[in-house]
């Protein structure tokens, strides 16, 4: 009778941002179903405007290269993951472009640099009138 032994092995590649992501979801949390049947209760998510800042601070951060491409990677993802929950199904260009990205595997930095450019250019504030004196 021979024994294996399974090797177990850190994910590399595309398989490593899914491995990411499902972690994060994970730390998330996922809608808890009720005792007794009927519609799942929603897992509270952060506040709309908590998000789009988060992502903001998430992806200037990129953009400045202020940390190991790991990290930034990391932070990018979770902004995201926050920022769709809490877009709960609106159909905002930014709310899509986070849905649009978060599935998306192999992340380069520069696919980073280029999410990045588009969520601040999304989520950047209504210019209000400019008055001069």
């Amino acid at each position: 009778m021979t024994l294996f032994t399974p090797v177990l092995r850190r994910p590399r590649g595309r398989y490593a941002l899914v491995t990411s992501l499902l972690a994060a979801i994970a730390l998330v949390g996922a809608p808890s179903l009720p005792a007794r049947g009927g519609v799942p209760a929603a897992a509270p998510s952060p506040a709309l405007a908590q998000a789009i800042n988060r992502t903001r601070e998430a992806a200037q951060a990129v953009l400045d290269q202020s940390g190991t491409e790991h990290c930034l990677r990391g932070k990018l993802t979770n902004a995201l993951l926050g920022l769709s929950a809490s877009c709960a199904g609106a159909a905002s260009p930014l709310c899509e472009l986070a849905d649009r990205v978060v599935v998306t595997t192999g992340w380069s930095v520069t696919f980073m640099e280029t999410t990045a450019r588009q969520l601040l250019a999304l989520a950047a504030p209504p210019a209000g009138p400019h008055t001069q004196p």
